[in-house]
């Protein structure tokens, strides 16, 4: 099983940062103002994973260890942060792959929000299982918001409606998207994300 980490273009992030900068930051949800920003991530690759810029695929149907796809973006410490990105299938015979989580960082690190889908379209919250949206087919793009205030609350939107908020305790987090087998579930699957963005106020 293969274990690979590999680093964003410095470069490129600061070009990205110098445009972001200059445009208006126009999130699609919650109430503002918001700063655009563009946060680092570390590409990560394990067992059947691979990801060749925004496409994520699982090849293998194996439904133990650890396959995952995933861009993993850099802690923020506090404050209220927003992420939207859209998602689309491109190929399900498997079930249960989460799609887009948040993480608390250490000391107590561990997946605080993890949103997956079912191969018949279902969008769940694996912590408690409730559902969030639906007719994620392949095919179908979907967008996804989270406006995570630290130490208040966590909210997801699916195509702009609020689907669920719970509370959120103080700490440091980070944001991931792309495909991972949950504990349940099994490959193989592709998606491809598209339409990435950042804020913070």
């Amino acid at each position: 099983m293969r274990r690979r980490l590999r680093t964003a273009g410095v470069v490129a992030g600061a070009v990205l940062g110098l445009v972001a900068s200059a445009m208006p930051a126009g999130a699609q949800v919650g109430t503002g103002p918001w700063t655009a920003e563009n946060p680092s991530f570390n590409v990560q690759e394990r067992g059947c994973g691979t990801v060749d810029g925004l496409d994520f695929e699982l090849t293998c149907s194996t439904g133990s260890g650890d396959q995952r796809a995933e861009r993993r973006y850099v802690t923020y410490p506090g404050g209220t942060r927003q992420f939207e990105g859209s998602f689309r299938l491109t190929g399900m015979a498997g079930t249960r792959i989460s799609l887009k989580q948040t993480f608390r960082d250490a000391p107590t690190a561990g997946p605080f929000f993890m949103l997956a889908v079912e191969r018949g379209g279902r969008l769940y919250a694996v912590h408690g299982g409730e559902t969030v949206g639906s007719g994620a087919t392949v095919g179908t793009s979907v967008r996804v918001n989270t406006v995570h205030q630290v130490g208040s609350t966590h909210k997801v939107y699916i195509n702009g409606s609020l689907k669920q908020t719970v509370s959120s305790s103080a700490g440091s987090y980070y944001d991931k998207f792309g495909a991972y087998r949950t504990a349940s579930g099994a490959g193989p699957v592709k998606v491809t994300w598209s339409g990435i963005k950042f804020w913070r106020k």
